[in-house]
C-alpha cells in the first residue's frame, strides 16, 4: 500500500528507517536501534505500560503524550526487526471484514 502523501506515521517510519545504521550519537532513534531489537522491544513495553497507566487514571493529555511515545517506540521496534508500517497495514487489510473472534480462531 503506497500513499501519495505520507501520513504522520509514514513520515515518522521513514525518519526511523533513515536513522537505522546512523551513528548512535546522532539521534535517540539511532542510539536505540544500535542497542538492538531486544532493547527496542523493552522500550516499547515501558511506553505501552505508561500509556495504560494514563488510560486508567483518565488524564487525557498525558494519555495522548504516552500514546505518541508508544507509537514511536512501536515503529522503532518494528524497524529493528525489518518490519515496515506497510507490512503491518497489509496484515490489517488482510483481516478487514473478519470478526476478531474468527481471526483469533484461525491462529490456533
Amino acid at each position: 500500500m503506497s500513499d501519495p502523501l505520507p501520513t504522520g506515521l509514514h513520515r515518522l517510519a521513514g525518519t526511523i528507517a533513515a536513522r537505522k545504521g546512523a551513528e548512535p550519537e546522532s539521534s535517540w532513534t539511532a542510539k536505540l536501534l544500535a542497542k538492538g531489537p531486544e532493547k527496542c522491544a523493552e522500550k516499547f513495553g515501558e511506553e505501552a505500560v505508561e500509556a495504560i497507566i494514563e488510560a486508567v487514571k483518565g488524564d487525557r493529555e498525558r494519555l495522548i503524550s504516552e500514546a505518541a511515545d508508544t507509537l514511536y517506540h512501536l515503529l522503532v521496534m518494528l524497524a529493528a526487526r525489518d518490519v515496515t508500517l506497510s507490512d503491518v497495514e497489509n496484515e490489517l487489510d488482510r483481516r478487514e471484514g473478519r470478526s476478531g473472534i474468527e481471526e483469533k480462531a484461525s491462529r490456533k
